[in-house]
């Protein structure tokens, strides 16, 4: 590695380039992974933000976290036999078991993905 310097005054600095990371979109689970790293995994985030790979990282474990939340929750509705027919006669059953099966399914993927 070369390095070479600038005069600024009476100094010679470093002319430092430093490589701009990729900017991905981050769904709500890659943001709060990101977050729990920062807070609780500080080496590990380090590590991943000065190797350029915290961006890339946090959206793929954010589609990792969609793709097992929609899994999960089409298994458990299907164990619990909420149906497009359920949904037809009673609205208000059928949202409310929903959002059950969507709640039990998110914490199971907080802890598995995000919070680990």
């Amino acid at each position: 590695m070369e390095l070479t310097y600038t005069e600024h005054g009476d100094y010679y600095l470093p002319e430092l380039n430093i490589p701009t990371q990729e900017k991905m979109q981050l769904n709500r689970y890659g943001r709060m992974h990101g977050d729990y790293l920062k807070k609780n995994k500080r080496t590990a985030y380090n590590e991943l933000l000065f190797s350029d790979r915290l961006s890339r990282y946090l959206a793929e474990l954010g589609e990792q976290t969609e793709k097992m939340l929609t899994l999960l929750t089409e298994q458990y509705a299907a164990d619990e036999n909420i149906t497009e027919e359920m949904k037809a006669m009673d609205q208000m059953g059928w949202l409310r078991a929903i959002n059950s099966i969507h709640n039990r399914a998110e914490e199971v993927v907080l802890s598995e993905l995000a919070y680990c």
